[in-house]
């Protein structure tokens, strides 16, 4: 008798455990609900603890991605997929220590981060399951992982910028932050379960065209918003070009539009400079 007690029990144990799971959708927006608290907790504490709190904030991001992803995720997957969120929370973070301390413009920052975080997760999801099988949305997913790496650039290039470091260090800091966006982002071109040799050169020659323009422009009377722009536009052109030479879509009509388009912000750069200052 007791046993088929049990037996019963253990099966409506599993039905409600059926009823009550959470759909992959509904995990993604815990998740970014959770990545957003701790957001704005961050702005809560003291000034000594913000930095610690924001690398707890980027160590937990990534950790609470695996786990969301860990049903597909193998091999270099570990790291190409995991990236953009980590690093993605680490600029929003960091940005948002450097605003005003005001709610006003904190919370439609975090707003902003809770939409781009749940972007975020579907894209990597997206790629997950495209690494094993085709999938229809892998083309948008694209334009969002590169639109979300390209925002991610741009913060964490202006942070770095807005302390007035020496060029060397912002050359450093630079490259740092440019190796493994570019990494994640060319891979994610042909999701190969190995990171293949062009795509290994590539990323060292985005990373070290981005640190040389560092270097150069640290060195001339520009103001950092545009500074950050310019990089972040030369990376937006390297990182386009080189997906288009991966798919085997380059062409010189493709080259001449995202050269025009650097073009552009360094004619603004260099029209604003402040050629009298000493900078």
């Amino acid at each position: 008798m007791k046993p088929l007690v049990f037996l019963r029990l253990h099966r409506k144990v599993k039905r409600w455990n059926r009823a009550n799971e959470l759909s992959k959708r509904q995990v993604f927006v815990l998740s970014t609900v959770l990545f957003t608290g701790f957001l704005m907790l961050t702005q809560l504490v003291s000034v000594e603890l913000r930095y610690p709190m924001i690398g707890l904030l980027a160590v937990g991001t990534y950790f609470g991605c695996a786990y969301n992803l860990r049903d597909d995720l193998a091999r270099v997957e570990w790291v190409t997929l995991l990236t953009l969120p980590t690093m993605y929370t680490a600029a929003v973070a960091v940005f948002y220590f450097l605003l005003p301390t005001r709610w006003l413009t904190r919370l439609p920052i975090a707003v902003l981060y809770a939409i781009g975080m749940y972007a975020l997760l579907l894209t990597e999801n997206i790629y997950n399951v495209a690494a094993a099988r085709t999938i229809a949305l892998l083309r948008a997913a694209h334009s969002m992982g590169f639109l979300l790496t390209l925002i991610t650039y741009f913060l964490l290039v202006q942070t770095v910028l807005a302390y007035r470091l020496p060029a060397v260090v912002n050359v450093i800091g630079i490259a740092l932050i440019t190796f493994p966006l570019a990494l994640q982002n060319l891979w994610s071109v042909q999701l190969h379960p190995a990171i293949e040799k062009r795509v290994m050169d590539l990323t060292v020659i985005v990373t070290l065209v981005a640190g040389e323009m560092a270097w150069i422009f640290s060195l001339w009377p520009v103001k950092t918003t545009l500074f950050a722009l310019f990089l972040t536009t030369c990376v937006y052109g390297l990182l386009g070009m080189g997906q288009q030479y991966l798919s085997e879509k380059l062409y010189k009509r493709t080259v001449i539009e995202f050269f025009s388009v650097v073009c552009i912000v360094f004619i603004l750069l260099v029209l604003t400079a402040n050629w009298h200052s000493t900078y």
